[in-house]
């Protein structure tokens, strides 16, 4: 999230992280609607901002060569705030769940408090020099919050069955994909999906909902190939783009899988 002089900040302890903020030109689309990256770049960065109050963010990771890893992530769109609009968005986190850690977000409109966006994300804790998971407790159980945003959590995406997606582009990843780790961000993920999407549905039909899975990173200079399916189901449109890494023809890595209803 961008602090500037639109934004503001508040923090209620053992409860959630809120700020309000302007949508700025460059995170909507053509139609001036907040793009869904743009939600997803807002949920990461106030997620880091509430751990790092509460004692496990960033640099405290880092201190316990530990970090956090986003596995799964489902947002759903009641509307689309626009160009200028004035939202309040906040997070909580809710604790372990099986192998995660659950954090989930809502986007309200600051005029009638009517809720824009709501998000629940997955997580997973993983030592730097092994990458194996982590399992011991790192969280203050007076901070955990149990409200639902979405319940239950983004399950595993699956292609369905019977469909054989095509393959669609290929992108290398580059400078503008890498986040601070040295690989490609995984908001990115959603860039490169939309983009093999035909311009008469990105443009004309706002996203309704979006599940990802976060499957395996991706380095600078691989490429990834990215296939696509799609169905009709119940009157709305439903995306599947699954990225793998180029390497292994025989059995290539995935490195995401998406779904995108419009």
């Amino acid at each position: 999230m961008r602090a500037d002089s639109t934004t503001e900040w508040e923090y209620h302890m053992n409860s959630f992280f809120h700020q309000k903020f302007s949508i700025p030109c460059y995170d909507t689309d053509a139609a001036q609607l907040l793009k869904p990256v743009s939600f997803m770049n807002y949920a990461q960065e106030q997620a880091n901002c509430h751990a790092s109050v509460l004692g496990f963010g960033y640099d405290d990771m880092v201190s316990t060569k530990t970090a956090w890893v986003l596995s799964r992530m489902h947002i759903r769109f009641l509307r689309h705030p626009v160009w200028r609009e004035t939202v309040n968005m906040k997070t909580w986190h809710k604790g372990p769940q099986g192998l995660f850690y659950i954090r989930d977000f809502r986007m309200t409109d600051e005029k009638d408090e009517s809720v824009l966006a709501v998000a629940t994300t997955s997580w997973l804790v993983v030592n730097i020099d092994t990458h194996r998971l982590v399992r011991e407790a790192i969280l203050d159980e007076g901070s955990v919050c149990k409200d639902d945003a979405i319940s239950p959590a983004c399950d595993k995406i699956h292609i369905p069955a019977g469909m054989t997606p095509d393959h669609a582009a290929s992108h290398t990843v580059s400078y503008s994909d890498l986040d601070l780790n040295g690989h490609a961000n995984n908001a990115m993920y959603i860039v490169w999906s939309m983009d093999v999407l035909p311009c008469d549905i990105t443009l004309n039909r706002p996203m309704k909902e979006l599940k990802i899975n976060f499957n395996h990173e991706v380095r600078a200079g691989e490429t990834v190939d990215l296939y696509l399916g799609t169905a009709e189901d119940g009157g709305k449109r439903k995306y599947w783009v699954e990225g793998r890494i180029r390497g292994n023809e025989a059995s290539p890595v995935s490195s995401f899988i998406v779904e995108m209803t419009f």
